[in-house]
């Protein structure tokens, strides 16, 4: 007996048991659709993650306070010394592997007025320096970003983005108008590109102005980052220790002590994002694991019936000439074919279900390719290790004795 005629025979089975074998095949559709389910809404956030959280440009790292990421105990770095524009200055100054370095400092929940209309609180205001621009990724869309002269004399002009545009300017030009930021009165000379939504936060809704005029408004007492760009590829880790090396002198940290600040690079959001969904791949791939267990028995014992009631027709076979190896290959194939079928519905499932999420919240999703045919596999190997027993009982079936089976 060929490949199609023992997929043929086994489609045959399945077709005349459809209640008994859609019943043993709950555990397989359920365990295959949670972890694709699962994988494929965690490979559309990292894919996500990757493309958009990635908030530095290629080739820049940040130099900051705290720690970026992670759950940490915020009293332990306070009484760090503040970052200040004169450590971005000497890095700027020191460092040959390096293209630019920006100095940057946030306040958040901001109310931005223009005429009779003004923002909801919750404008994030950036000071920067020039080097913002590219370092951070946003492009300009009108006007010009901030020179280094809007430093040096503390100019109030502001760059703005989209949604401070929509919500005061909805139709009218905003180049060379005024707006009120923190009570003082700022030009507008710039207008950044639309950035879109980075897993349910938007970066339009910002506005940048001089880092200077921002510590003259908010004070100097706070830390600042520091953007650092590698002139390529191949000097980031150099411009990377270049940076530590020329802090850890200005900042006067001793040999053998620990930095006394913090390094970010695009790796470690993504390294820690990884670490965050870990577990739930784990918890996934357990109840999947179980899921699939219970389905092989489920396979095991439906092969036990099947051979029970086919006894006669194991008994003919043999009677007109067909081998043990034929037998045997005729159940082992009917029990991956049964899996497989459960693997594959439980795949159409798991992707449908990451679909509708996708629609339904601002969750992309995306179908793991690898993880389905590892699905598919896996479900060959519970046909196989749980039909092995059930085939081997049916191929050592004497024929005169299933002849007589009643």
């Amino acid at each position: 007996m060929n490949l199609s005629e023992s997929f043929g025979m086994a489609l045959t089975a399945i077709r005349m048991n459809k209640m008994r074998s859609t019943l043993t095949l709950l555990g397989i559709i359920i365990g295959v659709m949670t972890i694709i389910a699962m994988q494929s809404l965690i490979t559309g956030l990292r894919n996500s993650v990757t493309s958009e959280l990635s908030v530095l440009t290629s080739n820049v790292f940040q130099v900051q306070k705290y720690p970026p990421v992670g759950n940490y105990d915020r009293r332990e770095y306070r009484n760090r010394k503040d970052l200040t524009r004169k450590d971005a200055d000497a890095v700027r100054q020191f460092a040959t592997a390096v293209e630019a370095v920006g100095a940057e400092v946030w306040e958040f929940g901001q109310e931005i007025q223009h005429a009779d209309k003004k923002t909801p609180p919750t404008i994030t205001l950036a000071g920067g320096t020039p080097e913002f621009l590219q370092n951070n990724g946003y492009v300009m869309q009108r006007g010009r970003f901030l020179t280094e002269m809007d430093v040096d004399y503390s100019r109030n002009v502001a760059i703005i983005g989209v949604d401070v545009l929509n919500e005061l300017f909805p139709y009218s030009d905003p180049m060379g108008k005024e707006i009120k930021i923190h009570g003082e009165r700022f030009l507008v000379v710039g207008l950044l590109e639309e950035m879109g939504d980075v897993l349910g936060n938007t970066r339009d809704n910002r506005a940048i102005i001089p880092i200077t005029r921002f510590e003259k408004i908010f004070g100097k007492e706070r830390s600042i980052n520091i953007t650092v760009k590698a002139k390529s590829p191949e000097l980031f880790d150099t411009a990377m220790n270049q940076t530590i090396g020329i802090l850890r002198a200005s900042r006067k940290v001793e040999p053998g002590r620990e930095n006394d600040f913090e390094i970010r690079t695009n790796d470690m959001l993504i390294d820690f994002f990884d670490n965050m969904t870990k577990y739930v791949r784990i918890v996934a791939i357990a109840i999947a694991s179980i899921s699939l267990i219970v389905a092989g028995v489920g396979i095991m014992n439906i092969m036990l019936v099947s051979v029970t009631e086919r006894t006669r027709e194991i008994g003919i076979r043999k009677a007109i000439g067909a081998k043990r190896r034929d037998i045997l290959w005729q159940f082992m194939v009917e029990a991956v074919v049964l899996s497989q079928v459960g693997g594959v519905v439980g795949i159409l499932l798991g992707i449908l279900i990451g679909k509708v999420v996708e629609m339904s919240a601002p969750v992309p999703a995306a179908i793991p390719t690898g993880t389905v045919i590892l699905g598919l596999l896996f479900c060959s190997v519970v046909g196989i290790v749980f039909g092995v027993y059930p085939a081997t009982k049916a191929s050592k079936l004497e024929p005169i004795h299933a002849l007589r089976y009643e």
